[in-house]
């Protein structure tokens, strides 16, 4: 009588990320460690939250300075299309 062998089947999981991507924000603009160290040599402790808000409001700024450009009929956004509004 021949043994018969069985082969475990394999139990890797494909990789996961736990980034919440939210549709009003999207993609990060920011890099999370640089804001991180900004806010925290004031002594400020920082939220899981707080860079998802930031980026939308980064978001917002993008939307509003090429609108301003568009609208002033230029291709080229300059800086005080994101300081004048």
């Amino acid at each position: 009588m021949a043994k018969k062998t069985t082969r475990k089947k394999s139990t890797k999981r494909a990789a996961t990320t736990k980034r919440k991507s939210s549709k009003k924000t999207g993609d990060m603009l920011l890099v999370g460690s640089k804001v991180k160290a900004a806010l925290k040599s004031h002594g400020c402790n920082v939220s899981a939250d707080a860079l998802e808000g930031l980026n939308g409001w980064v978001h917002w700024l993008v939307e509003q300075a090429a609108n301003r450009t568009a609208a002033n009929g230029r291709k080229t956004v300059r800086n005080h299309d994101f300081l004048s509004m």
